[in-house]
């Protein structure tokens, strides 16, 4: 009797070790036998001076997005309801800021790419206005808050400070400028000018802003054209006291001639395929996997330092690792299907401002809530390969699914590198976690930014040959497995109580998460 008890108790204890999916058997299963020369190669092609670094809307860009295409369908993945294929596609438009361009305000003259850069306008020539200053330039019924409120600004040049009530980081100001130019433009105003007061670099903002630029398309072309009637821009410094003297209501003289900016539209395609969950009650909640495929493109496009013998920003990094890291887990996945279901998304458009998952966001190819969380993957790269990190740790509930999904592979989690550059609302994650998703972001790892880092970051040296494959297979390894163990836990993931997007999770489950 205690010789059968002895063999179910043990029988019992390694049911349990197996179970454990931080333990060495779980690496065993078929499903989790990445090779690093698959994951080399995947890098090779996605990095290669053949996709030209992939920026959003080029020949190299759409060649990534057929090249995952054809990956989930090996896999077997199935397509998004009512798509006979795995793309969803995007309408951009690409503006290239005006040639010339010459304000003055009282006796000084700011020329284009000087100290001011018009970012956006129609051929416009303002002979005579007045300057009306306005705040952040900002409205939300929702708050009540209205800069504008007692200003008449019809035919005026309207002067306003960076950024919205709820953040001033540069983040927030990049993602409120559309909408203040329209806010500007339906009251009436000729011209719209923000001050430079942000931490980033004058020369580095020209740089990128002075480039064709790319934003989503409006669906509603006759609230486009208003908003490009105005020029908008952004002015370095401003005349000593020229402020001070439009709160008084004196009269600021200013004038304006500007030639129009150019514009096109582009396409790209988000890239989607659906893992079926094998539970029949759970697979109607869905895990969403995403990563950026695009990046930065060639030359003057890339913003970084290139030479004549080189000048394609292939991306290896960032974020060609992430990337490779989503098709592996898709692989790892569809072999043996998790509990609940999963979306593989890799998004276009993360180099431009989040454009490819705002939009997948906005309109989602499944319910937004059902989905349950969002694992993100996307980094600068790595100065330490004895980490991943966690952009989110601490925030929605699943610090031990982190902590379980890196350690048979002999990595730690770093959590939340870097405060000072909040990366939490710079990539992808955000997008979802605006809606309510819970989210994190995994990247190589990163203990802080420094030298190793930046030496990479947007440069063209940042090819595959630079990249630890070892480390790198580990990396692959540690997001499926984690993957996995979310799609299969118990519980759905939370936003902790208090958190800024809690309030957005309890409106999009109605309370039901």
């Amino acid at each position: 009797m205690k010789k059968l008890l002895l063999f179910f108790l043990t029988c019992w204890m390694m049911r349990s070790v197996v179970a454990q999916p931080g333990l060495k058997p779980f690496l065993e299963m078929p499903e989790f036998r990445l090779e690093k020369d698959d994951v080399e190669a995947h890098l090779r092609f996605l990095s290669s001076d053949a996709l030209m670094g992939r920026r959003t809307g080029s020949t190299g860009n759409d060649i990534a997005a057929h090249y995952l295409a054809e990956h989930f369908k090996a896999f077997g993945m199935s397509t998004p309801p009512g798509q006979d294929d795995y793309f969803q596609k995007i309408a951009f438009v690409t503006s290239t800021p005006p040639s010339m361009a010459q304000l003055k305000i009282g006796k000084t003259t700011y020329e284009q790419s000087g100290d001011m850069l018009i970012i956006v306008s129609e051929a416009s020539e303002i002979k005579k206005s007045n300057l009306v200053f306005a705040g952040l330039g900002w409205v939300d019924e929702k708050s009540g808050h209205d800069d504008y409120k007692g200003l008449d600004v019809k035919g005026k040049v309207v002067i306003v400070e960076p950024g919205t009530p709820d953040g001033k980081d540069p983040l927030a100001v990049f993602r409120a400028m559309k909408r203040k130019r329209q806010l500007a433009a339906e009251r009436g105003a000729l011209a719209l000018f923000e001050l430079y007061q942000i931490s980033v670099p004058w020369q580095f903002f020209k740089s990128y802003f002075g480039k064709a630029n790319m934003s989503l398309a409006s669906p509603d072309e006759d609230e486009a054209k208003k908003v490009r009637q105005i020029p908008y821009g952004w002015l370095r410094t401003l005349p000593k006291g020229v402020i001070e003297k439009v709160k008084e209501g004196k009269k600021v003289k200013t004038s304006l001639q500007c030639s129009g900016s150019s514009r096109k539209t582009i396409y790209s395609n988000n890239v989607c395929g659906i893992i079926e969950g094998r539970d029949e009650k759970l697979k109607d909640e869905f895990v969403l996997l995403s990563a950026h495929y695009d990046h930065v493109g060639t030359g003057k496009d890339g913003g970084g330092a290139f030479t004549k013998e080189d000048s394609i920003f292939n991306g290896a990094r960032d974020n060609g690792m992430g990337t490779v890291a989503l098709l592996t887990a898709a692989k790892v996945l569809s072999k043996k299907r998790p509990l609940r279901s999963v979306i593989v998304l890799a998004v276009t458009g993360e180099e431009i401002g989040l454009l490819g998952s705002a939009y997948y966001a906005k309109s989602p190819l499944l319910p937004l809530e059902k989905t349950i969380f969002n694992l993100n993957t996307d980094g600068a790269g790595y100065n330490d390969t004895s980490y991943v990190s966690v952009v989110g740790y601490g925030r929605t509930g699943t610090d031990e699914q982190m902590d379980a999904g890196a350690s048979p592979f002999g990595l730690k989690v770093f959590p939340n590198p870097a405060p000072e550059q909040n990366l939490f609302d710079r990539s992808d994650n955000a997008s979802f976690a605006r809606k309510g998703v819970p989210a994190v972001n995994i990247s190589p790892g990163v203990t802080g930014f420094d030298q190793t880092l930046m030496r990479y970051y947007h440069q063209v040296v940042d090819e595959a040959d630079s990249v630890d494959f070892d480390y790198f297979l580990k990396y692959c390894k540690t997001f499926a497995h984690t993957a996995r163990i979310i799609a299969d836990g118990k519980d759905k993931p939370k936003w902790k109580e208090g958190d800024k997007y809690e309030a957005a999770g309890e409106e999009l489950y109605g309370g039901d998460n």
